[in-house]
């Protein structure tokens, strides 16, 4: 099995990407925090992996890969995509659960609802696990975070107080993409990966996908498979959102990143990168070393690392330094490819294209 490993670090310089209710002891009632893990050693700002999946997929609905997102649909207190991975891309990448409700009234309200016209009938509770797999992002160091206050003063009268709270800080995330379960789905009487009830079982053999009987499985052409994933990687350089941009407007869109195509789904990048006594972040070398003699075997591809110029040019330039001068590192040299993050990924997807087996 073939997985896409990556890390990435976004630049947050002054953000509040991700935030939560009322901030105890704050001098207003209208107060918002920013979530933050709470340590000894201080605050670490965190954007959530569901906010994470969530910019993602607002991402790639906005841009120009084609990519098909399922509709999703709302039976009182629960709420699904239509669960159908072979003509959906996010429900084939990012994974599903739906289990209707069986009460008359639920079927009544679905047949009533002229929305609901396309959708596909379910027949059994289905899951999929989801190939694409994040971490939650957190700061690389601990911070301070901010008190703004301010108020709200285009009208007559007092001014209405208000206060939120905001940080600097390097973020720092993992994400991984099951390369054989892109575009494959099972039917396996297991929670997880019962992907097809029926009446999909049916569509993929009308729609003529591959049937790999010993897996329990249907497939898609190898072609639409690497459309697919090709869309998720290149969407990663592009990746946009947040909250409050339209008072901190931060760049969400990775500003390092190490991909590479790797024989498992540990991940091998996860230590590699750290801070120094400043609290500057820092590539730690040794570790990176590490990784590529202990895991030479499991290392498929190039190793892409996407740099954007301008940001820690320093500790760029004593990276590129090591790869050139460091002896254990020669064998590595021309397979680390340094570039700009949206250079890699789509360097990344055309060595893909040519080695289609690792989608197997």
């Amino acid at each position: 099995m073939s997985f896409v490993t990556g890390l990435m670090l976004i630049d947050a310089p002054a953000s509040a990407l991700n935030n939560l209710g009322k901030v105890e002891g704050a001098m207003t009632d209208n107060a918002t925090g920013v979530k933050f893990i709470k340590t000894k050693e201080g605050a670490y700002p965190y954007v959530s992996a569901q906010a994470f999946r969530y910019w993602l997929r607002q991402t790639l609905e906005k841009g120009t890969w084609g990519w098909q997102s399922a509709p999703i649909y709302r039976e009182q207190k629960i709420a699904y995509t239509d669960a159908n991975p072979i003509r959906y891309w996010d429900d084939d990448l990012f994974g599903y659960m739906r289990a209707p409700s069986k009460k008359a009234s639920a079927a009544e309200a679905r047949e009533a609802d002229k929305e609901r016209i396309n959708e596909t009938p379910t027949s059994d509770t289905i899951t999929r696990v989801s190939p694409f797999r994040v971490s939650t992002l957190v700061s690389v160091a601990p911070v301070s975070l901010v008190n703004d206050f301010g108020v709200m003063a285009r009208h007559e009268g007092d001014p209405v107080p208000h206060e939120h709270q905001f940080y600097k800080a390097t973020l720092q995330g993992l994400f991984s993409l099951d390369l054989k379960s892109a575009g494959t789905f099972t039917y396996k009487d297991k929670s997880g990966y019962l992907n097809l009830d029926e009446v999909r079982i049916a569509e993929a053999k009308k729609m003529g996908l591959q049937e790999l009987p010993e897996e329990k499985a249907f497939r898609l052409p190898t072609e639409q498979r690497l459309q697919r994933v090709s869309a998720l990687l290149e969407a990663l350089a592009f990746l946009d959102g947040g909250a409050k941009q339209a008072l901190h407007y931060t760049d969400v869109s990775p500003d390092l990143v190490f991909v590479a195509v790797t024989k498992g789904g540990n991940h091998i990048f996860g230590h590699i990168v750290g801070t120094d006594s400043k609290g500057k972040t820092i590539i730690k070398i040794e570790a990176f070393k590490e990784v590529l003699k202990v895991y030479k075997d499991d290392i498929l591809s190039d190793i892409y690392v996407g740099w954007v110029q301008g940001y820690l040019d320093e500790e760029r330039g004593r990276f590129i330094q090591v790869l050139q001068e460091d002896n254990e590192l020669n064998s590595w040299q021309d397979r680390i490819k340094v570039k700009h993050p949206l250079e890699a990924f789509r360097e990344l997807v055309e060595q893909l294209k040519q080695r289609s087996t690792w989608l197997e």
